[in-house]
């Protein structure tokens, strides 16, 4: 995928197989153990690994505010990809308010480990920064070492 104006990129090799990485993704009861940042939670996840399925998922912060997170998978290729917005809902459904991203995920084996890059791609300038601004690479990174350690267990 070639990096556009807007995107944020997490890129790492991650010492976990592909399919493991991938079923953390897509399977409800394993994304919600390592999705939020530590000491948030993910209490909720609804999940419909399809191109047109949604995906509804709730992290919860330390304090119990509720931050739910709704979209809908454009691309699912098994163990190598996955693609998907909150610009729509599910059976492509538009949602209310302005999108904020597009994120891809790739899953390329390297030997026995995996490349893992999550591409963030944002509509504005103005929600880059902001993802930026909100801890994008902390967060993400801390949540990307919490799926590798539940991936090296599976």
């Amino acid at each position: 995928m070639t990096q556009g104006t807007y995107d944020l990129v997490l890129n790492r090799l991650l010492d976990a197989p592909a399919d493991k990485l991938f079923r953390c993704w897509t399977e409800a009861d394993l994304l919600k153990q390592w999705f939020a940042p530590k000491p948030w939670t993910t209490p909720e996840a609804k999940l419909d690994a399809r191109p047109g399925g949604a995906s509804s998922i709730t992290m919860r912060s330390p304090e119990g505010q509720d931050m739910p997170n709704t979209g809908q998978y454009l691309e699912v290729v098994v163990n190598r990809k996955l693609v998907f917005t909150d610009a729509f809902t599910g059976d492509w459904q538009p949602r209310d308010g302005q999108p904020f991203m597009v994120v891809a995920i790739t899953f390329e084996p390297e030997g026995d480990k995996t490349r893992y890059v999550a591409t963030v791609r944002h509509w504005t300038e103005a929600d880059k920064k902001k993802h930026e601004e909100m801890g994008f690479q902390k967060g993400w990174g801390q949540c990307t070492d919490q799926l590798e350690a539940l991936a090296r267990t599976l």
